[in-house]
C-alpha cells in the first residue's frame, strides 16, 4: 500500500508532468505527497567560500510554490514541500526519500537528448537504481 509518494520537480514540462502523475496516485491511495526540489551545486566552492547553485533561494521558492499551485488546481489539498542542495541530485532525492520513508518516488524524465543523457548521466536513471521503493517516471 502507497501511504507516502515524494514527488521530484525541477520546473521544466516533465517535472509539471510527474506532479500531475503524483497527484493522481496520491489521490487514488489517499497517500501523503511531498515535492522536492534539488538545488545542484554547479561548481566548487569559490575563493569567497560561496558555492554557486543552479538557482538562487529566491527561484527555488518560486519553483516549489509553482507546483504547489500545479497540484492544488489538480485537487490536491495537502500536501509538503522540500527544498535540498546537493551536488548529486539522484542521491539527494533517494536519501531524502528514504528520510522520510517514503514508499514511492515519481520523477519526470528530464529534458536530456540522447547525447547529453549518454555524457552527464541521467537523474531519473540514477533514482530508478539508488531507490529503496518503487519509481515512476512520468512522461
Amino acid at each position: 500500500m502507497i501511504k507516502k509518494i515524494l514527488c521530484s520537480i525541477d520546473d521544466t514540462d516533465h517535472s509539471r508532468a510527474a506532479v500531475d502523475l503524483a497527484v493522481e496516485m496520491a489521490q487514488a491511495f489517499g497517500a501523503e505527497l511531498t515535492l522536492v526540489a534539488v538545488n545542484e551545486l554547479m561548481g566548487a566552492v569559490g575563493r569567497t567560500g560561496a558555492a554557486s547553485y543552479l538557482w538562487e533561494d529566491e527561484e527555488l521558492k518560486l519553483i516549489l510554490d509553482r507546483a504547489v499551485e500545479q497540484a492544488k488546481a489538480a485537487g490536491m489539498t495537502e500536501l509538503k514541500t522540500s527544498g535540498l542542495k546537493s551536488r548529486d541530485v539522484a542521491r539527494a532525492i533517494t536519501m531524502f526519500a528514504e528520510e522520510i520513508s517514503a514508499d514511492h518516488i515519481v520523477v519526470g524524465t528530464g529534458g536530456k537528448g540522447s547525447i547529453s543523457r549518454l555524457m552527464l548521466g541521467s537523474v531519473s536513471r540514477d533514482v530508478v537504481f539508488r531507490a529503496h521503493c518503487p519509481v515512476t517516471v512520468a512522461r
